[in-house]
C-alpha cells in the first residue's frame, strides 16, 4: 500500500502520525501518509529561510526559470500517473483530473518565462540625477492548499513565488495526501533542496504557524472565506502580506435570447464539475422571466440525468464529493433550504452504514435572494434558481451576495455582455461560456472573494518588494 511522507530540505520526513487516505467513492483505504503539524511546519520554515539566505536562488533568476521547466517536463512525463491518484483519491472523474494536471502543465512554463522577465522603471529627474526601482523577492512565501484542485492550486500560488525568488513553506491537504506524495517526488527531483518545503496535514497545527511565524514573509491561501478572514489577521500582527482566493457564489445569468442549447450544457457543468467543490462553481441560475420556463424544465431534466459514480468509472457523469462528513453536510442544507426544491438529489446511499460520498447533484428555485442557500457558499453539486424581470435585476440579484469571484452573462445580444460585465462585482465575467482561465490573465476575486491576484503578471508582484535606488550626480 502506498505511503506518502513530508519533503523538508529535499529529505523525506515522517510526520507526528499515519494518517489514511480514503476513496471518497468507497470509503476504502488507499493508502498511508506522514500526518504532519507544528514540527514539521517549523522545519519547513527553517529549511525555506536557509534557502533564501545561503543559496543562488533568490538572484539568480535563470536557475529559477530552469528549475520550473525541468519540473514541467517531469510532470509531463508522469502525467497519467497523477491523473490516475487524483482522480482516485479526490473523487473527480478521469476527465476532470486530466483537466486539471493539463492546465497545471502550461502554468509552470509560464511562470518560468516570467522568471526572465523584469518590470523595474529608471529615468533621470534632473541632469546627473538618476533614480531606478527594483523589484526583489519577499523572502519565504507560506503556501497553503486546499483538497479540491490540490495540484493546480499549490502549483498557482507556489510556481510565480518560485518565479519571483521566494522560496517556499507549503502545507497540503490530507484529503489528497498520496497525490501530494507524487508531487513532492517531482519537486525533489527538479528543485534545489530547500527551495520548496510542504508537508500533509490533517490538523491544524501546521498551518497557523506558517501564517504567524516571523520566518515567512507573504501568505498565499487559497480557500473559504471564513479561513481567510483567520489567515489575515493573524498575518496583520506583523504587517505581513497576504494572497487570498476565497470563497465564491457564481451567478450565471440567462437572458432572453440566449442560445439555450449551448447553454444548458455549460450550466449543467457549472453544478457539476468537480461535483460543485469548486470556487466558481456555477451555483446560482438567475433566468429573464421569457425562458424562464424552459430553462427550468431543460436543467431539471439535465441534472436528474446525471450519472454519479467513482471517478475512474468511464459512465460516470460526476464522482463523489470529497468525503461523507461532506455529502451529509450537503444533503441536509437541501433538506432544509428555503424554496422549491427542483431537482432533490442527495444521498446514493443514504443507509447509517453507508461510507462512500457520492451525492447526486441538486437545483432549488428561491425567490429570496437572502435565503441562506442563496448567500451561503454550498461547496457542492446545488444550484439555486431564480428569476429576473430585467437587466437591471438581473445585475441587482447578481450583486447581492458577499461573494464576488466569477459570473457569467449569457445573451445573443452583441452589446450587453461587457455593459452587464461593468455592473457585476465579479474579478471574472464570462460570455456564453464559463470556467475559461487563462494563465496570461488576472484570477481574483471582488468583496469576499479574495484579496490580490493569481495568474497573470501581477503574480509575483505579490511576492515581490519595491526598491527605489537614488543615483545622484
Amino acid at each position: 500500500m502506498a505511503h506518502a511522507r513530508n519533503l523538508i530540505a529535499g529529505e523525506w520526513r515522517d510526520g507526528h502520525a499515519v494518517g489514511e487516505s480514503l476513496d471518497p467513492a468507497t470509503g476504502e483505504v488507499l493508502g498511508t501518509f506522514a500526518d504532519a503539524g507544528a514540527v514539521t511546519a517549523r522545519a519547513a520554515i527553517d529549511a525555506a529561510r536557509t534557502a533564501f539566505t545561503a543559496t543562488p536562488w533568490a538572484r539568480d533568476r535563470e536557475l529559477r526559470a530552469r528549475a520550473l521547466l525541468r519540473l514541467a517536463d517531469r510532470m509531463t512525463e508522469r502525467r497519467d500517473d497523477l491523473v490516475a491518484t487524483l482522480s482516485r483519491e479526490n473523487g473527480k472523474k478521469r476527465a476532470d483530473a486530466a483537466m486539471e494536471i493539463d492546465a497545471t502543465i502550461p502554468k509552470l512554463r509560464y511562470n518560468a518565462a516570467l522568471a526572465l522577465t523584469d518590470a523595474g522603471r529608471a529615468g533621470e529627474f534632473r541632469p546627473g540625477a538618476y533614480s531606478m526601482s527594483l523589484h526583489q523577492p519577499l523572502g519565504v512565501a507560506a503556501v497553503i492548499v486546499p483538497w479540491n484542485s490540490p495540484v493546480i492550486l499549490a502549483v498557482r500560488s507556489f510556481a510565480p513565488a518560485l518565479a519571483a525568488g521566494c522560496t517556499v513553506a507549503m502545507k497540503m491537504p490530507a484529503q489528497t495526501a498520496l497525490t501530494n506524495g507524487l508531487l513532492y517526488e517531482l519537486v525533489r527531483e527538479c528543485l534545489p533542496p530547500g527551495v520548496l518545503n510542504a508537508f500533509t496535514e490533517s490538523g491544524n497545527d501546521g498551518a497557523p504557524l506558517l501564517v504567524s511565524d516571523p520566518g515567512t514573509d507573504v501568505v498565499s491561501y487559497t480557500g473559504s472565506t471564513a479561513v481567510g478572514r483567520v489567515i489575515m489577521a493573524g498575518a496583520a500582527a506583523r504587517l505581513k502580506p497576504v494572497s487570498l482566493e476565497l470563497g465564491g457564489k457564481s451567478p450565471m445569468l440567462v437572458f432572453d435570447d440566449a442560445d439555450l442549447d449551448a447553454a444548458v450544457p455549460v450550466l449543467t457543468a457549472a453544478v457539476t464539475t468537480f461535483a460543485g467543490q469548486f470556487c466558481m462553481a456555477g451555483s446560482r441560475i438567475l433566468a429573464q422571466r421569457g425562458i424562464a420556463g424552459e430553462l427550468r424544465a431543460r436543467l431539471t431534466a439535465a441534472l436528474e440525468a446525471v450519472r454519479v459514480g467513482p471517478g475512474d468509472d468511464p459512465a460516470t457523469d460526476m464522482g463523489p464529493v470529497i468525503d461523507r462528513a461532506q455529502a451529509l453536510r450537503i444533503d441536509g442544507l437541501v433538506a432544509g433550504a428555503d424554496g422549491t426544491v427542483l431537482v432533490r438529489g442527495g444521498l446514493v446511499h443514504p443507509g447509517p452504514d453507508a461510507r462512500d460520498a457520492l451525492l447526486r447533484p441538486a437545483l432549488v428555485e428561491v425567490a429570496d435572494v437572502a435565503a441562506p442557500i442563496v448567500q451561503r457558499e454550498v461547496f457542492g453539486p446545488v444550484a439555486t434558481f431564480e428569476v429576473f424581470a430585467d437587466e437591471s435585476e438581473a445585475v441587482a440579484r447578481a450583486n447581492a451576495t458577499e461573494y464576488g469571484l466569477a459570473a457569467s452573462v449569457w445573451t445573443r445580444d452583441v452589446d450587453r455582455p461587457l455593459r452587464v460585465a461593468r455592473e457585476l462585482d465579479a474579478g471574472t465575467v464570462w460570455t456564453n461560456t464559463w470556467g475559461v482561465i487563462h494563465d496570461q490573465m488576472e484570477e481574483g476575486g471582488f468583496k469576499q472573494s479574495g484579496v490580490g491576484r493569481l495568474n497573470g503578471p501581477r503574480a509575483l508582484a505579490e511576492f515581490h518588494e519595491i526598491k527605489h535606488i537614488v543615483l545622484r550626480g
